[in-house]
């Protein structure tokens, strides 16, 4: 055989014999089964490996109980006007059913409780067929699970709630509440907060580089938190003076106390609101910012939103809830023979709120509005002692009862405890009163958590 190459218009031609082609074409097929072939298989099984790794890595996805892979499952939010009946007569649900259902139910969830807003699910075991269970959220703790279809049943089913105790700091640049919420603490907290420490510091007169210190509870579902709440231990810095407040539960006395074991918690409260700003003092010669001439201010203006809640600063009885002149809409209590207290210009009152009925320390009596002659919305929060109007923030009110003798002991062991965690910045190890000494779910979970 003989191979020639001739160059022709800068290409290379070749000329071959036919049967050398042949022998070329079937060396190349050969090489291809031996060689090529095992390799794809390998690669086609690598691939069905992966493949199958990748199905028995995917979870299935629980929804109130059911596997969402084998039901349908339909979710939305109860609407105005939305009952029960509409709802599951518009999905197919013969009328006889519902009523069965309705009082099958009535005596662990009512079919009437359902709420505006509130989200609820529709769970089918066939594609576009009829409910077969109907599930209703009254919050973010449980669901109501209303069986339709064979043997009506109706479950309420508690999620699992997970506890963390954490610890928290901040500085004050501006005021508590910018501080706090710069760390994402809920408002709740403040509230928390200012009734610990709220009766041994003003937190309206709170300066710049004051610090606080936090140890509370943390619950989550799912990952996601639900509550912030249960203040185990708060340590407050002002003016170099150093304030703390421990929870404390014996199981015949509980509450916040100070180091030495008294409650900080006072016979009355700083404010009647937790989140706002002192608009104008005491004053017996202020001019009046709508009559224009000088009036005595006896009372102490406390600005904030309209709607936000106004607490009773002492327990009491109500001696007076209407609306009257320049008062607007007011509320007056008489904690004892000696204190009264008044709050004007609300837009609304608290529930059961009325003449003659006895109030909590710390109860929502009404809610901050503008009525009367007010040039915003505020509370006028007016003081008395022995009939005669005075200036609260200077008043000196008595202790409540210390604490037992005989807890004393027990008590400092604690204190000592939270303290420690508090200066050196964490909860390792630490539990929670609320939890040990409250039956806690029986899917509940704990845990402890430093935030930085």
């Amino acid at each position: 055989m003989k191979v020639s190459h001739r160059q022709e218009n800068n290409h290379f031609v070749a000329n071959t014999n036919p049967k050398f082609s042949i022998f070329l074409f079937a060396s190349f097929c050969l090489f291809s089964t031996f060689f090529a072939f095992p390799f794809g298989l390998k690669n086609i099984s690598a691939n069905k490996e992966k493949q199958a790794a990748d199905i028995s890595c995917k979870e299935s996805i629980i929804k109130y109980g059911f596997d969402a892979s084998m039901f349908q499952i339909e979710e939305g939010k109860i609407l105005r006007n939305d009952v029960l009946g509409k709802i599951l007569s518009n999905c197919g649900i013969d009328g006889q059913s519902i009523a069965n259902l309705s009082e099958k139910a009535k005596n662990i969830f009512s079919v009437n409780k359902l709420q505006v807003g509130k989200k609820f699910a529709t769970i089918s075991s066939q594609p576009c067929g009829k409910p077969d269970y109907f599930v209703y959220e009254p919050n973010a703790w449980s669901y109501v699970v209303y069986k339709l279809c064979g043997n009506q049943e109706t479950k309420v089913i508690n999620r699992p709630v997970q506890s963390e105790v954490v610890f928290d700091q901040g500085h004050i640049e501006t005021s508590l509440w910018d501080a706090m919420d710069s760390k994402g603490i809920t408002l709740s907290m403040i509230s928390m907060m200012e009734n610990a420490l709220g009766s041994q510091i003003d937190f309206y007169h709170v300066q710049q580089g004051d610090s606080f210190r936090l140890i509370y509870e943390k619950k989550s579902i799912d990952n996601e938190v639900v509550s912030v709440d249960n203040l185990l231990g708060a340590y407050f810095k002002s003016e170099n003076k150093e304030y703390y407040a421990i929870y404390y539960d014996s199981g015949k006395q509980k509450g916040y106390f100070d180091l030495k074991g008294a409650p900080t918690k006072k016979s009355f409260l700083k404010s009647p609101v937790e989140i706002g700003y002192i608009s104008s003092h005491f004053n017996p010669h202020r001019f009046h910012p709508i009559l224009h001439y000088v009036r005595p201010h006896l009372g102490t203006d406390y600005a904030a939103r309209y709607g936000a809640p106004i607490r009773a600063v002492g327990a009491g009885v109500i001696e007076a809830a209407e609306h009257k002149g320049g008062n607007g809409l007011y509320v007056k209590i008489r904690h004892d023979k000696m204190y009264e207290t008044q709050y004007l210009h609300m837009s609304r009152l608290g529930g059961g709120i009325s003449r003659g009925a006895r109030v909590a320390q710390g109860q929502t009596i009404g809610y901050v509005g503008q009525s009367g002659l007010a040039t915003g919305p505020h509370v006028c929060f007016r003081f008395w002692k022995n009939g005669v109007q005075v200036n609260h923030l200077k008043e000196n009110f008595p202790d409540p009862d210390p604490m037992s003798k005989e807890l004393l002991p027990d008590y400092f062991k604690y204190r000592d405890i939270i303290t420690n965690h508090l200066k050196i910045g964490n909860t390792v190890n630490l539990e929670s009163p609320y939890i040990l000494n409250n039956t806690p779910d029986s899917c509940s979970t704990f845990t402890m958590k430093v935030q930085s």
